[in-house]
């Protein structure tokens, strides 16, 4: 009788520890096709926030510890698949808070559906209007073309010497507003942008495009933004017919993946942003988690989405509730010099958007050599150096 008392107290407890508060956080991320390098970032960010958070108990929201569950949907890198993830996510998983989407496109789709319903999102969506007054939900833990064209088109032209660019861009909300982004930035530095090139997401044979900006006379060719493996075709295919410039990836982290794709041939001198020094130690320890824990080299956008995890993990606790996205809303725009393992990071965007939610950090322009990044600048939004 007591054994059996024993063991029915042992399931009682087992029952209270795995019947512990749940905090689910949506990934509605690219997993598969071009942009699945940025998505998988994305999501194993999230996930690397939610082990540090449950490996100390859970997180502390009102008194109430919960365990953090991150549930991950692929939207293919498509515009229509995001409206489905997303809904999937509002309405049958029930989340309140979304890591993604990936692109542009996305973003704008899922927008209605996460506003109506106080949903926050944490997007890669580059548009300009994925930020606005009328979208409270909606912030970006990364710096898009608009915070950094600038200073970095200064640096190459007074660093690099370049005269003359072209730029190819995926043909979508993304990849158009790249192009009217990055033109004034590089009439500002002196440098023309003599071609712009559009293409379909899922364009493998470029010869004809760069045939045509090549014609051009241009010593650099611009690939902002675009997917890490169609960048590293591109950079491939331009190279075999005899380009000798300057390969420019000022935004959309992919270096290894275009290296892997182009080879480190290829890819040598070419210039890139990144959004961390990778000496940073912080960083360093970060990617070996990564790196050991999924067997995969660390892309570049999942540090942003590790430490904006983790701002909202923040904001959440501070508003003392789970439910309650107005509340979470208003403590995730008024943390202030948040600690993250790429620097310090604040919230701004008035300007720009008409709300502070883009997120302001350091960043850093680094050259290829043997695949590797190595920095050569430091920059913020006014200045490379």
């Amino acid at each position: 009788m007591w054994k059996l008392f024993l063991i029915l107290i042992s399931c009682f407890i087992a029952g209270i520890a795995n019947g512990q508060e749940v905090l689910k956080i949506g990934a509605l991320v690219t997993i598969s096709g071009p942009g699945a390098a940025w998505g998988q970032g994305m999501q194993y960010g999230a996930e690397l926030a939610a082990d540090d958070v449950n490996a100390k108990g859970g997180l502390d929201v009102g008194g109430k510890k919960y365990q953090v569950q991150v549930v991950a949907y692929d939207d293919k890198y498509q515009t229509n698949e995001a409206v489905t993830v997303a809904n999937r996510l509002v309405f049958d998983d029930k989340v309140k808070f979304i890591i993604g989407p990936t692109g542009s496109g996305p973003a704008l789709a899922i927008a209605p559906i996460t506003e109506k319903n106080k949903v926050i999102i944490m997007t890669l969506g580059f548009t300009a209007k994925a930020l606005s007054a009328d979208k409270p939900y909606s912030f970006r833990p990364v710096l898009t073309t608009v915070e950094t064209a600038k200073p970095q088109v200064a640096w190459l032209a007074k660093v690099k010497g370049v005269k003359k660019v072209g730029g190819l861009f995926v043909n979508d909300e993304s990849g158009q507003q790249q192009a009217e982004w990055l033109k004034p930035a590089y009439d500002a530095a002196g440098i023309p942008l003599v071609a712009t090139e559009f293409f379909d997401r899922d364009r493998v044979d470029f010869v004809p495009l760069l045939t045509r900006v090549m014609a051009k006379g241009i010593d650099g060719i611009e690939l902002n933004g675009t997917s890490p493996t169609t960048a590293g075709v591109i950079v491939k295919q331009a190279r075999e017919l005899g380009f000798k410039g300057l390969f420019i990836r000022s935004g959309g982290p992919a270096t290894p993946e275009i290296v892997a794709v182009a080879g480190p041939v290829a890819s040598e001198g070419m210039i890139v942003y990144t959004q961390f020094d990778p000496t940073n130690p912080a960083v360093m320890a970060y990617a070996e988690r990564y790196r050991s824990k999924y067997g995969k080299q660390m892309n570049g956008f999942s540090p942003s989405f590790y430490d904006g995890t983790h701002m909202l993990l923040q904001a959440i606790s501070t508003a003392g509730s789970t439910t309650d996205t107005e509340k979470v809303r208003v403590a995730l725009g008024a943390i202030k010099d948040y600690k993250g393992i790429l620097g310090t990071s604040n919230w701004t965007g008035k300007e720009a958007y008409g709300s502070n939610q883009q997120i302001d950090a350091p960043f850093f322009l680094s050259e290829v050599v043997n695949g590797k990044e190595i920095v050569r600048a430091r920059c913020t939004v006014s200045v490379c150096q």
